[in-house]
Formats: structure tokens, C-alpha cells, sequence
């Protein structure tokens, strides 16, 4: 153990036989363990050292606490060092409980309690204008279009190593360009950005919420498609309209007045084209920088759901038929 993190523990826990041990992270540079001590437990995270005031993740989380978003009660903190020790929300995710139930229909009620968890998000955490770093940073056209280029640089021209000529590319920088205006005009609220089946933990009745330090304005669409189109599990359409129904019905203090379901559905499905296609870029980066297999297996389900949302937009043909031509969609990723 570091002498830093021991003295840390010691000073914050006030005990001497502790153990720690190291829990496997997301794809950032974060760190955590799991800190022991008889029959009780905390998690630490360890990052960069940080400004109190400033910090993202502390930030965040204050402000989702404040308005009622279930998220890990902080014990301790060293700026200096960056370390934050954090209630321990045990091990059961989301993904592990749809795995566990064979039966869509069981699943519900829990995607309907992390769904309960978004509508605060969504309404009360974004009504409230007390000072978050969720509110400094947007989904703009720039943030937007630089989440496309990923998927572009790191997919159709890192691992697939495809040779597009400079027409074909300003063509497609032009399809970008479009998907990111229509979803940067849409109405914003605080977006988790990352609200999938991994970041939601089940405490006992609770769902709490977690790896939220980028959370930031955005369309209501983007956490929707992070949760119900997740490329981490496998959701039929019928359970997932259900799940829209159950939002939309919930969310009625705070949607538009001149609110319309067809323009939400048509937003539902850009949203989906330009987040799934981030997040093949994501699993394609994993590999294509650092030799990082353990994602491959996400990229071919997540491209043919790229590839059925783009079949619904006949202006978007050339970035279909980009990923149709490079052999995108067959491709046998786990096999590289």
C-alpha cells in the first residue's frame, strides 16, 4: 500500500488493521479498492489531485445529492493527494441483475427505479441553478461532432484501417456535421452522460448512481439511449418502449409544452446513431491505443444498431453504406 493512501485511511477511519483491496476499474485512469475492517467496508477512489471547489466528481455529486439522486455517501477526502473514500455500494449492477433474469419482464421494475433516478436528474437536479460544473459544459455541435470523429478515427480508420478518399470524408464530416446541429437544438438538461447498466448499483430497495463526474447539458435523449440501447446488454424493443412510456408519463412537469412523441421518437433515434457510433469508437480506442481486447466483443451488436437506425435516414446513406463497404458490420472483432 502507499504510505500516502495508508495515512490517509488511518486518519480517516481511525483504525490500524485495514485492508486494501484493488477492484477493477471502468476505462479511465481512476483507480479504486475496496477498504476492510472487520465486517465493514468503503470504496477509494484514486485520481489526479484536485481543487475541492472545482471538482467534477465532488460537484456532481453535492448537487445530485442535494436534490435527491440516490449517489455513494462521501467518509473522506484528500485533495492533495486525490483521493475521495466513498460509501461501498457493494457489487450487484444493473447488468448483472439483467443478465441474472432470463425473463425481460423482471427486469422492469429495476430499470424503472434507475429510470426514477434519471427523472431527478432530468427535473429536479436541473431546475435547481445552485452552482455545478454540470452546468459549464454542454453537448454542443463541437462536443458532439469531436464524439463522431472518434468513432471515425479510431473504427473506420484505426481498426479497420479503411483508406476513404478526401471527397468521402468531407462528405461524411457533412453527414456529422448535421446529426450534431439537430441534436445540439433540442432543449438541455443535466445529462449523467454515461447513465448505462454498469454506472447503476442495487444497495438493498436502492438504486444508487455512479460515474457521474462528467455530467453535463445536454438533450433528455442521450442518458435514454445510454440506458435502454446499452451495448452492454441486450434489450427487446417491446420491454425498452415500455421504459420510454414509463419516462415520458414521469416526466411531464418538465418536458416542453409544445412537446411532441413523433419529434421525441425522431430525436430518440439521431441520438441513438451519433451515441452508439461514440461508443464504437470507445470500444474500438480500447483496442486500437492500448491493445485492449476485453471491448471488442460490444462492437459488432453496437454497429448493426448504428447500422438499423441509419436505414431510417435515407440523407444518411453514405455513412451506411462507409460501414457496409469496409465490412464493418461482419467483421469478427473478438478474433484480432
Amino acid at each position: 500500500m502507499e504510505p500516502s493512501i495508508e495515512s490517509f485511511l488511518k486518519n480517516t477511519l481511525s483504525f490500524q488493521d485495514i485492508k486494501v483491496l484493488p477492484l477493477a476499474g471502468d476505462a479511465s485512469t481512476r483507480k479504486y479498492f475496496r477498504i476492510v475492517h472487520d465486517t465493514d467496508s468503503w470504496v477509494l477512489m484514486k485520481w489526479d489531485p484536485f481543487i475541492p471547489n472545482e471538482y467534477p466528481f465532488l460537484s456532481v455529486l453535492n448537487h445530485f445529492e442535494k436534490n435527491g439522486v440516490h449517489v455513494p455517501r462521501v467518509v473522506g477526502q484528500s485533495a492533495e493527494e486525490g483521493l475521495v473514500l466513498l460509501e461501498d455500494l457493494g457489487d450487484l449492477t444493473l447488468e448483472r441483475r439483467f443478465w441474472e433474469n432470463q425473463n425481460q419482464e423482471n427486469v422492469i421494475l429495476f430499470y424503472k427505479m434507475a429510470l426514477d433516478e434519471l427523472l431527478k436528474i432530468h427535473g429536479k437536479a436541473t431546475q435547481d441553478k445552485s452552482d455545478c460544473t454540470a452546468f459549464k459544459i454542454q453537448f454542443d455541435v463541437e462536443k458532439l461532432l469531436w464524439e463522431l470523429n472518434y468513432g471515425k478515427d479510431n473504427l473506420i480508420l484505426g481498426v479497420l484501417n479503411a483508406h476513404l478518399s478526401k471527397e468521402t470524408l468531407n462528405e461524411l464530416q457533412k453527414i456529422f456535421l448535421k446529426i450534431c446541429e439537430t441534436l445540439h437544438n433540442e432543449p438541455k438538461v443535466i445529462c449523467h452522460r454515461d447513465f448505462h447498466s454498469r454506472n447503476l448499483m442495487i444497495k438493498l430497495d436502492k438504486m444508487f448512481v455512479i460515474d457521474f463526474q462528467d455530467a453535463r447539458l445536454g438533450p433528455i435523449q442521450y442518458d435514454l439511449v445510454s440506458l435502454l440501447r446499452d451495448s452492454y446488454i441486450d434489450m427487446e424493443e417491446d420491454t425498452s418502449n415500455k421504459l420510454i412510456d414509463y419516462y415520458l408519463q414521469q416526466a411531464k412537469s418538465f418536458l416542453p409544452q409544445n412537446f411532441s412523441r413523433e419529434h421525441f421518437d425522431l430525436i430518440y433515434e439521431v441520438q441513438t446513431l451519433q451515441r452508439c457510433f461514440k461508443a464504437c469508437g470507445s470500444f474500438a480506442s480500447f483496442y486500437y491505443q492500448r491493445g485492449d481486447k476485453r471491448y471488442l466483443k460490444y462492437l459488432a451488436p453496437t454497429l448493426k444498431r448504428v447500422i438499423k437506425c441509419l436505414n431510417q435516414f435515407p440523407q444518411y446513406k453514405l455513412f451506411s453504406d462507409i460501414l457496409l463497404d469496409t465490412g464493418a458490420i461482419e467483421k469478427n472483432y473478438e478474433t484480432l
